[in-house]
């Protein structure tokens, strides 16, 4: 008779438990798995479209000035005094930026005093001949005496007159140390300071006019070219709330193509009430649905 030990009893007893749960565990699943599921619920769903208004196409935009200048210096030299911060409103012709022009101004003053004595010899030079006039009735000097004369007097002549076009150059060297506003308007931004060095070229003083305002948008061909028939536009300015309704006749289509984008520049005139806009915000706009998209 084979005896078996107590461990391996247990062991053997442990794996036919295990088998057991098994096989229960399998019953179970394939009884839950035979009932009948309730059916799925319809899923709500929405239609996604581009947004856009009912017969209106947009393009983003942005708002310009019609007129504004970059001003630069025409001369070098150190800045000495800035009048102006960004944000003043400015009048035609107000000095906004002076660039040290004792030189100039000193040449200015020599080039005067030249013309000064030039004068003086011309006076001197006038009166010889004179004399010498009398002198050649009374048939005490020659012809030739008296042409040399002449000729002083005609050269004291040209040398005043060069002497003056000289002392204007330096007058208008001088007056070039100055920046003054070239129209009435609104400083943009001021990029330099006291004691910077303005040289030819370089910018000083951006000024734009805020009583002529627009909006640029780049449209492809199509769309651009569809706007000469259309009868009005519609301007959105987010910034402000506002929207517009404009004519047909304050929109501007260049004639011309960026050769790099292939887009057509499209200008539209913004009101003069327009108010609260300055260059640079963001605008929409919106063309009647008749003009192909802009992805056309």
């Amino acid at each position: 008779m084979t005896t078996v030990s107590a461990p391996f009893q247990r062991r053997r007893l442990c794996a036919l438990g295990a088998i057991a749960l098994a096989a229960a565990g399998s019953l179970g699943g394939t009884a839950w798995a035979q009932q009948p599921r309730p059916p799925a619920s319809a899923l709500a769903y929405h239609t996604v479209a581009a947004a856009t208004q009912a017969g209106w196409h947009s393009h983003e935009a942005q708002v310009e000035a019609v007129r504004d200048a970059l001003l630069s210096a025409q001369v070098p030299g150190a800045i000495v005094a800035l009048q102006v911060q960004a944000g003043d409103a400015v009048k035609k012709g107000q000095p906004l930026l002076k660039i040290d022009g004792r030189m100039a101004q000193q040449g200015a003053v020599a080039s005067q005093a030249q013309v000064s004595a030039a004068q003086a010899q011309l006076h001197v030079a006038r009166k010889e001949y004179e004399r010498q006039q009398q002198l050649f009735a009374k048939h005490y000097i020659s012809q030739a005496a008296l042409d040399s004369a002449q000729a002083q007097w005609q050269a004291a002549q040209a040398q005043v007159k060069a002497l003056q076009a000289q002392a204007g150059v330096a007058a208008t060297q001088s007056g070039l140390h100055t920046i003054t506003a070239p129209f009435d308007g609104i400083v943009a931004r001021v990029p330099v300071t006291v004691g910077d060095m303005a040289m030819p070229g370089t910018p000083l003083i951006a000024l734009y006019d805020p009583s002529a305002l627009r909006i640029t948008a780049q449209l492809a061909n199509a769309p651009a070219q569809a706007l000469r028939q259309a009868d009005e536009v519609q301007i959105e300015l987010p910034s402000t709330a506002q929207r517009l309704r404009l004519a047909a006749t304050q929109v501007q289509v260049l004639p011309s193509a960026d050769p790099l984008t292939h887009t057509v520049t499209v200008r539209v005139a913004l009101p003069a009430d327009a108010t609260k806009l300055v260059p640079g915000l963001f605008a929409r706009l919106w063309v009647p649905a008749t003009a192909p998209s802009a992805s056309a």
